[in-house]
């Protein structure tokens, strides 16, 4: 999976998640990681189909509101 994702930094303009499972979330939680590492500064977004993502985005909300991360993150 590391592989994979170094080629899609190396080569993509910008970060996409569509609905997915295990290794979605994996994959876009990592990209999210990098980005506050500083790897990349490419867009990240989540393509938010019949609103598949809105439980993980209200936990991320909430996350922020307790102050475990920042909203730029």
């Amino acid at each position: 999976m590391h592989e994979r994702l170094l080629k899609m930094i190396e080569f993509g303009d910008a970060f996409i998640a569509l609905p997915g499972g295990f290794d979605t979330l994996e994959e876009i939680f990592q990209i999210v990681s990098w980005a506050q590492l500083n790897i990349h500064q490419k867009p990240i977004g989540v393509l938010n189909v019949n609103g598949f993502f809105d439980s993980l985005l209200s936990f991320l909300d909430h996350a922020v509101e307790q102050k475990f991360i920042t909203q730029s993150a």
